[in-house]
């Protein structure tokens, strides 16, 4: 991420060294009505140019994302028309002179293949048309041709090929940005796909052999259960969203934990202490379900049936900013060194519970400060803690908008 940050930052020094260019041409000695000198003006305005035109571009380079962001570019460069286009067709044309089209893509072959910009003069039986002259700035991503920004203008000009060159760079680093997040979206539901095929088969096999020896002794309490096990199956495959509400993923835990104490009956005790305040924070769809798999596995299943009782507390407490979610068990324990090789990816954990996936989709979604701090020893239980922002930009439950 820092490196598209310090691209970002690379490609926008070009616009505010143009603003400034621009603001001293223009200067005049005296204050504006105290709204700032001339250069101080034209530099506002072209950062600000950028900004509007930068946000449609972060989603990626289509027919209505060129639309937006054309009128702004063609702003910043001050041409009569400009068009964005990408390797087949013209996406959006802005100004005079769109009978250009056609010919604007025949002079894109070159571009496009070596991936250098051009400037090339441009024929015209419309004897008004100031359009005489186009800039082709190739649009790159990862050294991949994606498209052009054409500028066009009266008449050739070395400073329009230089800002047309700039300003095409600064919207490829937009192009990388958006191809950024389309990653991270896609090994997030990547990583969603893997922890649905984690759960555990031999967890669903006991629960069904578990509502089936009800059936004839208790069919209340068959139908109960099976009706505990469809809503957490349909919960942890549910097709929408990247993210959750703690409310919604401690309600997936209530399903799981009355199906568990239907098999391990008075030998799993639970408690749970959740703060109403943190009920609504947004927080990685499957995010907490897998430790509590965890906490009973390591907890109860690890332990033999003459070892007495086991228990788990789930714990979600306001922490000013930040939810803090606590999962401890009386279990078996890990030994840490074991553990650190898990969550490394250099070790698979036996029953594939997850805590690996976990903890990268959350250092992925808030940052490597909220990882997953674990707590354990052999024969010492475990501890596991989750930090989750109350806020964090793009992180919002289903239902709601999932990127800004």
């Amino acid at each position: 991420m820092s490196g598209f940050i310090a691209g970002l930052c690379v490609a926008i020094l070009p616009l505010l060294a143009a603003g400034f260019w621009l603001g001293r041409r223009t200067a005049r000695p005296e204050n504006s009505g105290g709204l700032g000198t001339p250069v101080e003006h034209a530099t506002f305005e072209t950062l600000h140019t950028a900004s509007l035109a930068a946000p449609p571009l972060r989603a990626g380079l289509t027919e209505e994302t060129a639309r937006k962001s054309a009128r702004r570019l063609r702003s910043l460069l001050g041409t009569d028309a400009l068009c964005l286009t990408d390797q087949k067709d013209v996406l959006v044309w802005d100004g005079v002179g769109g009978h250009h089209r056609t010919e604007i893509m025949e002079l894109l072959a070159g571009p496009l293949e070596s991936g250098r910009g051009e400037a090339s003069p441009l024929t015209c039986d419309t004897p008004d048309c100031p359009v005489r002259w186009a800039v082709v700035a190739p649009l790159t991503v990862d050294d991949r041709v994606h498209g052009a920004l054409v500028a066009c203008a009266p008449r050739e000009s070395a400073v329009l090929v230089r800002a047309a060159g700039e300003v095409a760079r600064w919207v490829s680093v937009q192009l990388e940005l958006a191809d950024l997040d389309q990653s991270r979206t896609r090994l997030i539901e990547a990583e969603i796909k893997a922890l649905r095929a984690q759960i555990s088969p031999h967890f669903i096999f006991n629960s069904l052999a578990v509502i089936a020896s009800f059936v004839r002794t208790d069919p209340e309490r068959a139908r109960e259960l099976l009706l505990e096990f469809a809503d957490f199956t349909r919960y942890s495959f549910r097709r929408h969203g990247d993210f959750t509400t703690l409310a919604e993923e401690l309600h997936a835990i209530d399903h799981y934990l009355a199906l568990v104490r239907a098999r391990f009956g008075d030998r799993l005790s639970v408690t749970l202490q959740i703060a109403p305040e943190v009920l609504p924070v947004a927080l990685p769809f499957l995010c907490l379900q897998p430790l509590v798999e965890n906490a009973v596995k390591h907890g109860l299943e690890g332990k033999a049936a003459s070892a007495g009782k086991s228990h788990i507390s789930i714990t979600a407490q306001d922490a000013g900013a930040e939810a803090l979610v606590v999962i401890e068990d009386d279990g078996a324990g890990m030994d840490p060194v074991l553990l650190r090789r898990i969550l490394a990816g250099e070790v698979s954990p036996s029953g594939g519970i997850g805590l690996s996936n976990v903890d990268d989709r959350l250092r992925q979604v808030y940052g490597d400060a909220y990882g997953l701090v674990i707590e354990t020893a052999p024969g010492a239980g475990m501890k596991i803690t989750a930090r989750l922002p109350k806020y964090q930009p793009g992180v919002h439950s289903a239902g709601r908008l999932t990127r800004e």
